[in-house]
C-alpha cells in the first residue's frame, strides 16, 4: 500500500503541468494589474468613445473652416491610435478644408499626418507617395520637424515589418540620416531633441547614457498619458540591450497597462510583451496577450500590426496547444492513478469492514461472556453470603441442641435413678417442647433469611395484587413466605421444604398453588421471579 502511494505522489509531483513561475513581487503585480486592465477593455473602450463623442458634438455646432480644421485635426489625434480608417476620414476632411482655405500649411500638415497613419496601419507604398509629394524644403519649422519624425517612424515600421537584414540597413541609414536632422531642428533642452538623442546614443550602443536620459524623461511623463507609455516602451528596449531583464519587463508592463487604459489600439507594447513571455516560456499570457494584441490590430484594421502578429502568433498558437495537449496526457494519467488509487482503497475499506465486522462479533462474544461471568460471580457472592450466614447460623443452632439434649439426657437420668418414671413417660409423651423448639428453629431462620434478602417481603409483594399482598411482623415470616424463602435459596425439591416445615407434600402444593393465585404477573414465571429477589447488582 504505502509502494502504491508513493508511485501515486511520484506521477502526481513529477507533472509536466506548468504553473505560474513567480517572477518578484512587482512584476507579479503588474501582470496581475494588467489582466485586470485587459479585461476592462469595454470599459476603457466607452471612455475613449465617450470623449471622441464631445469633440464631435463641438464640432457639429462649429461653422469656421478654421475651427473645424483644428476640431478635425483633434480627431485625428484621438483616431490615429485607436481606429485607422476614422483618423484617414478626418485627414480627407482637412485636406478638403486645406484646398477651400488655400491654405498650404493646412495642407502639408494634413499630408504629413496622412503619411503618418499610413505608415502605422501598414500601408507604405501609399506612405512613401505622400512623403515623396511633400516639398521638404518649402515647409516652415514646425512641420519639417514633424516630417523628419514621421519618415523615422515610417523607416522603424518598415524595418518590423519587413522583417529581412537585406532591407534593414538601408532603413537604419534612413532613420540616422533624418535623426541627425531633426536633432538640428530642435533646441537642444527640448524633450523631443532628449528623446532623439536617447535613441541615437541606442543605435550607437551606448546603451547607459541612453537609459539615463529615458530615466529622466519617464520622470516627467505624467502616469496614463501617451508619453509615459511611450517613454516606459523606450526604457524597455534599452534595459533589453543592457540585459537587465527585470525592468524590461517592469517598463514593458507599464507600457502595456497605459495603452490598454488609454483604449490604444495601435500599440506595440502587448505585442512585444506576448513575444517576450513566449520566449521566456509563459505559454498562457503569451497567448492571451497575443490574442488581445491581435483583436487590437483588427479593430483598428492595423495591416501592419497583423503582418508582425501572424509571424509569431502560429509558434505561440502551437506551443499553447501542445500544452493544452501535454495536461490532458496529465489529467489522464492523473484519472488512472486517482483510480487505481480508488480501487485500492475500496479494496482496503472492504477488508478493513471485515476486520471491523470480526473485531466487532469478538467483542459482542467477549461482553456476553463478560455478563455470564458478572452473573456467575453474583451467584457465587450471593452463594457466598448464604453459606456464610446459614453456616454460622445452623453451627449455633447445633450448639443450641446439643445442649438441649444433654439437658434431656439429664433429665431422664435423673428422673430414672428417683424412681419418676410416671414423669419420664409424661415428659416423652409431651408435644409442646417440640413445638417450641420447632417455632425457635423458624424465628432463627426468618432472622437469618431477612438478614441475606432485607427487601424481600416488599419485592415478593411487588409480584402480588395490591389487595393480596402481606404484612407481616418484623422478622418475621408466614408459611407461604417461607415455602418462597426456601426457594429463593435454591431449595425447589418440594419434600426437602414439606420435611423442613413439618407438613405434608400436597400441603405445600397447596399453600403454593394459593399465593400464585394471588399473583399481578405470569404465573408460569412467578417462580423465576421469586428466584430474582434481592439479586446483587451489576458492577
Amino acid at each position: 500500500m504505502k509502494r502504491l502511494l508513493f508511485i501515486i505522489i511520484y506521477v502526481l509531483g513529477s507533472s509536466t503541468l506548468s504553473f505560474p513561475k513567480s517572477r518578484g513581487a512587482e512584476i507579479d503585480s503588474l501582470l496581475r494589474v494588467l489582466d485586470k486592465t485587459i479585461a476592462k477593455r469595454t470599459v476603457y473602450m466607452s471612455e475613449k468613445e465617450q470623449k471622441i463623442d464631445e469633440i464631435k458634438r463641438l464640432l457639429k455646432h462649429e461653422h469656421s473652416p478654421e475651427k473645424r480644421f483644428q476640431l478635425n485635426t483633434r480627431l485625428i489625434s484621438e483616431y490615429q491610435s485607436f481606429i485607422c480608417d476614422s483618423a484617414l476620414g478626418y485627414i480627407d476632411r482637412n485636406i478638403q478644408l486645406a484646398k477651400t482655405l488655400n491654405n498650404r500649411e493646412f495642407m502639408d500638415e494634413s499630408r504629413l499626418r496622412l503619411a503618418f497613419v499610413l505608415s502605422i496601419s501598414g500601408l507604405f507604398t501609399q506612405a512613401s507617395e505622400v512623403f515623396g509629394g511633400i516639398e521638404y524644403n518649402a515647409l516652415p519649422h514646425h512641420l519639417k520637424v514633424f516630417y523628419c519624425w514621421g519618415y523615422i517612424r515610417y523607416n522603424e515600421n518598415l524595418i518590423k515589418y519587413t522583417d529581412h537584414p537585406k532591407y534593414e540597413a538601408v532603413h537604419i541609414r534612413e532613420i540616422a540620416r533624418y535623426r541627425d536632422t531633426l536633432m538640428n531642428l530642435l533646441g537642444k533642452e527640448s524633450d523631443t531633441y532628449l528623446k532623439e538623442k536617447s535613441f541615437k546614443l541606442k543605435a550607437e550602443g551606448a546603451f547607459e547614457a541612453s537609459a539615463e536620459i529615458q530615466t529622466e524623461l519617464f520622470k516627467r511623463e505624467q502616469v496614463d498619458s501617451h508619453g509615459y507609455a511611450m517613454a516606459a516602451m523606450g526604457l524597455s528596449m534599452i534595459h533589453k540591450e543592457l540585459g537587465n531583464q527585470s525592468l524590461q519587463e517592469k517598463y514593458l508592463l507599464l507600457a502595456a497597462i497605459t495603452d490598454v487604459r488609454l483604449a490604444v489600439k495601435e500599440n506595440e507594447s502587448l505585442l512585444t510583451l506576448a513575444i517576450y513571455l513566449y520566449e521566456q516560456g509563459e505559454v498562457d499570457r503569451a497567448y492571451n496577450y497575443i490574442q488581445a494584441a491581435l483583436d487590437d490590430a483588427n479593430f483598428y484594421n492595423s495591416r501592419f500590426r497583423n503582418a508582425v502578429i501572424a509571424r509569431t502568433q502560429p509558434k505561440i498558437e502551437a506551443m499553447y496547444l501542445a500544452k493544452i495537449e501535454q495536461q490532458r496526457k496529465n489529467l489522464r494519467s492523473y484519472a488512472l492513478a486517482i483510480s487505481v488509487f480508488l480501487i485500492v482503497l475500496v479494496v482496503t475499506l472492504y477488508f478493513l469492514y471485515k476486520q471491523i465486522k470480526t473485531v466487532s462479533r469478538a467483542k459482542r462474544n467477549l461482553n456476553t461472556i463478560n455478563e455470564q461471568l458478572v452473573s456467575v460471580n453474583q451467584r457465587l457472592d450471593e452463594a457466598n453470603l448464604i453459606r456464610e450466614r446459614y453456616i454460622g447460623y445452623y453451627i449455633n443452632q447445633c450448639a443450641v441442641y446439643l445442649d438441649k439434649l444433654d439437658e434431656f439426657r439429664k433429665t431422664v437420668n435423673r428422673k430414672i435413678k428417683a424412681g419418676q418414671l410416671d414423669e419420664l413417660q409424661k415428659l416423652s409423651v409431651s408435644m409442646a417442647t417440640l413445638e417450641k423448639d420447632a417455632q425457635e428453629l423458624y424465628t432463627d431462620f426468618d432472622s437469618t433469611f431477612l438478614e441475606v434478602y432485607p427487601d424481600f417481603v416488599e419485592e415478593f409483594n411487588a409480584l402480588l395484587r395490591e389487595d393480596e399482598r402481606y404484612v407481616l411482623k418484623k422478622d418475621h415470616l408466614n408459611t407461604e413466605l417461607r415455602i418462597f424463602a426456601l426457594i429463593r435459596l435454591g431449595i425447589t425439591d418440594v419434600n426437602q421444604i414439606a420435611t423442613f416445615l413439618r407438613y405434608s407434600i400436597q400441603t405445600i402444593y397447596n399453600y403454593k398453588s394459593k399465593v400464585k393465585g394471588k399473583a399481578a404477573v405470569d404465573i408460569d414465571h412467578f417462580e423465576e421471579k421469586v428466584k430474582k429477589i434481592g439479586t446483587f447488582p451489576v458492577r
